[in-house]
């Protein structure tokens, strides 16, 4: 019975940095990943647009919810910190955000039409509109 306990012990240590290595990057963890699109979105929304402001405190809280689902699926600190702070990662965001707004009929060089959907997504209530509002 103690061999059993022991080699059950010795199984799981040899085996963890397998599973630690099966993980996806994050960048492919859509829960994550896609929500995070829509922080970006609103943050560059708030930056573009005068008249929309961040509501930080909820937007914050958003964040702090993500690292933990990110957390909790076995991400380190440092996965995840490398992650949100990788320039590549970074640009992908941007292009994926140029290709979302695209799909919706709006670019941000057009900035009038660009705060209107930002105006728009706070008025329906979506994952970016939660994280703005209007003045």
């Amino acid at each position: 019975m103690r061999r059993l306990g022991a080699l059950a012990v010795a199984l799981t240590l040899a085996l963890s940095p397998l599973a630690a290595e099966a993980k996806p990057p994050l960048r492919e963890v859509s829960q994550i990943d896609d929500a995070l699109l829509m922080v970006a979105i609103a943050d560059d929304l708030r930056k573009t647009c005068d008249d929309i402001e961040p509501r930080l405190i909820r937007a914050y809280s958003y964040l702090r919810q993500l690292k933990g689902m990110a957390s909790d699926m076995g991400y380190s600190e440092d996965e995840i910190e490398d992650y949100v702070t990788s320039d590549a990662e970074k640009d992908r965001m941007e292009a994926r955000g140029e290709a979302f707004l695209a799909s919706r009929g709006v670019s941000r060089r057009d900035t009038t039409a660009y705060c209107t959907f930002g105006k728009q997504e706070i008025a329906r209530g979506s994952q970016i509109g939660v994280l703005l509002r209007a003045r």
